[in-house]
């Protein structure tokens, strides 16, 4: 039985008479419980899936980084980017200049897998971005090439997700004997096709610019927006490389230059769509169209332009101009013990945030002093045999 409560409600009052309070009342019954039967499968209905908060890192500062080294285990590519005072990493998931053996041979196990994530949530390290292999051409005209991309890539793109990337990053390819915008359809539909059976995840594709060497198609800005714009239906967007700019033609380097390189970006991409920035300096001069990196501030553009770039407000992190959680990865060669430690602390003082940076592990370095000095022996008797032929 419900339970009944008498409600009185004021009536509304005739002309000249006052309202509420003195006015004529009429007495309501209300039932106050509602007369509703049990359904015995409410009990065994599940709550629904909460939606998973953000990542760490999205927390809104600027994110600094540095390609590291997955030799001897994935784990230790971790380790390499806390030592060197890193925020994010970038990583390859197999070696990048063979084709893997098969899904089976390139595959991660689940036990290394869940290593590899545990610790990088331990350290506090994001985002994670995987470089795809640099044989995979998804512009490629040949079909049997084309085809062996397509797998690679999907291929990655399983990787990625075991290992709980934030993005991948692939270059567009080649268009060889093609046309640039016959390229760019092959491009979109090679993703297409690379993403088919994955299952969901928060993970995206980056597409990065090029230099513009040969045939490579992604030089200009045009085409990587036209890329990405043609990926609206999958989680898709831009990485661009700032030594690809320069070399392409983009002038980062002055004031005026960067201004009109944001705006162009602006109008073909959108700086939303560009979560990471390689950060390379160019050993190329404007326009060259060849991809050479140079350590930070020791080439072309210099560390006058790298300031700029580092606390430009629209290619920063902080909102509304930023964009949260945008991170700077360097990509820049190592050819003596610490440059890989000086280049990330290179990007933390360029940007302002040197006291914000990790400590890191003082006098690490990737390459150790054994490790050229054999690099180096190598390579001597390389020559030695070339001469000797």
């Amino acid at each position: 039985m419900g339970t009944t409560n008498k409600v009185e409600f004021a009536d509304a009052p005739e002309v000249g008479g006052k309202a509420g309070v003195g006015g004529n009342a009429r007495v309501v019954e209300l039932d106050l419980v509602a007369r509703t039967a049990f359904d015995p499968e409410d009990e065994y209905r599940p709550e629904p899936v909460p939606e998973p908060l953000p990542p760490v890192w999205l927390e809104g500062g600027l994110r600094i980084g540095i390609h590291t080294s997955i030799a001897g285990s994935h784990v230790n590519a971790l380790e390499s980017a806390a030592k060197l005072g890193c925020t994010a990493l970038q990583i390859f998931s197999v070696n990048p200049r063979m084709w893997a053996g098969g899904a089976i041979a390139a595959r991660i196990t689940d036990v290394d897998a869940k290593a590899f994530r545990e610790r990088r949530e331990a350290l506090g390290l994001g985002p994670l971005v995987i470089h795809a292999n640099y044989l995979i051409n998804l512009a490629a005209p040949a079909p049997m090439l084309r085809t062996r991309s397509i797998q690679s890539f999907h291929e990655e793109l399983v990787r990625g997700i075991a290992l709980g990337a934030d993005f991948v990053v692939v270059h567009p390819g080649s268009y060889t004997d093609s046309r640039p915008e016959l390229a760019v359809r092959e491009v979109i539909d090679s993703v297409k096709q690379a993403v088919k059976r994955l299952p969901a995840t928060s993970m995206r594709i980056l597409i990065e610019n090029t230099a513009g060497m040969g045939s490579a198609v992604g030089s200009r800005l045009e085409e990587v927006g036209e890329i990405v714009a043609g990926l609206n239906g999958i989680a898709a967007g831009a990485c661009l490389d700032t030594a690809h700019l320069f070399a392409a033609g983009y002038d980062i380097r002055t004031p005026g230059g960067l201004e009109s390189t944001i705006e162009m970006i602006d109008q073909t991409i959108g700086m939303e769509n560009v979560p990471v920035i390689h950060a390379n300096d160019s050993k190329i001069a404007l326009g060259g169209r060849v991809d050479r990196h140079e350590h930070i501030g020791k080439g072309k553009i210099g560390a006058e332009a790298f300031r700029r770039i580092l606390t430009h407000p629209r290619l920063g992190a902080a909102y509304p101009e930023g964009l949260p959680g945008r991170a700077f990865i360097a990509e820049t060669p190592i050819e003596d013990p610490g440059d890989d430690r000086k280049n990330v602390a290179a990007l933390w003082e360029l940007a302002g945030l040197s006291e914000k940076a990790p400590a890191g592990e003082k006098g690490y370095s990737m390459l150790t002093a054994a490790a050229k000095k054999k690099a180096v022996a190598a390579l001597k008797k390389s020559g030695k045999k070339k001469k000797a032929k």
